[in-house]
This record gives C-alpha cells, structure tokens and sequence, in this order.
C-alpha cells in the first residue's frame, strides 16, 4: 500500500527566499481572486458591514480605506494603500487561523502593516477598534522601498 499525501500550506520557510515572491502568481489565480474579493464586497458578514461603515468615506482620521483588495496571492477585508495598513476581521475555525497567520507573515515580509480584528470585537467595541486603527494610521512608518 502507499503513502497518502496530504494537502498542506507551504510556509515557505527558506531562510533567504525573496519576500515579493509570494506575490508573484498566474494570470488565471489572479482572476480568480478578483471574482472572490468582488463577491465578498457583494456578501459582507455584520462586522465587515458595520466596519466599512466607519472607514468608508475616510471616516476614520481622513484616510482612505478600500474594501476586500487583492493584495498579492491574498484577499484583505480593508487597505489603506497610502499608509501601507490592512485590517482583517478574523474568521472562526483553525484552517482560518492558519491561512491568516501565513497571509500576515507574507504581508508583514514586504512592508505592510496587518492589524487583525474578532468580530466580536468589532460589532462590539467599536469606538476601541476605531481609535488602535487611527493610532496605527498615524504612526511614522518607512515605506518599502521596491
């Protein structure tokens, strides 16, 4: 009898591996994530709505936020381009968890900065989670050279 193989994510663990490479992907994966983040712009959970409700319309300190970019091979719930600042809403299971922290570490590897968010949090304390993103927003930061 044979092994079985099993699915795994790559961590990428390569000591002196090219942060950017996670960013590099196909014409057709590129596509695809364009039809996932537009769908989940069409189909937004109660704490993204309520969060975009603040952000929208530089509601938060005058920055300007868009919603479920593509940012490399990664989907990002809100992106604050100037400032180089994600701000993700955590999802509920294990395989959420992994997938997000192996998405920070690809971000945080070319220079942007993730916060992340329970939706319990958001739909809950806002006025709090309002304020860390402002405090964030207006921190000095050196932006990536490229």
């Amino acid at each position: 009898m044979t092994d079985r193989k099993t699915l795994s994510l790559d961590a990428g663990t390569a000591p002196n591996a090219d942060p950017t490479a996670a960013w590099k992907i196909s014409d057709k994966r590129a596509e695809q994530l364009k039809e996932r983040a537009r769908y989940n712009r069409r189909h937004p959970s109660t704490a993204h709505k309520a969060l975009w409700a603040e952000l929208d319309n530089k509601g938060v300190g005058n920055f300007a936020f868009s919603r479920e970019v593509v940012m490399g091979s990664a989907i990002v719930d809100f992106a604050c381009k100037t400032r180089w600042l994600v701000v993700e809403i955590n999802g509920e299971t294990e395989a959420d968890t992994t997938i997000a922290a192996l998405s920070d570490r690809k971000l945080t590897d070319v220079g942007v900065r993730v916060m992340r968010y329970d939706e319990a949090d958001v739909l809950d304390d806002m006025d709090r989670v309002k304020s860390e993103i402002l405090a964030e927003l207006e921190k000095p930061f050196e932006k990536p050279r490229r």
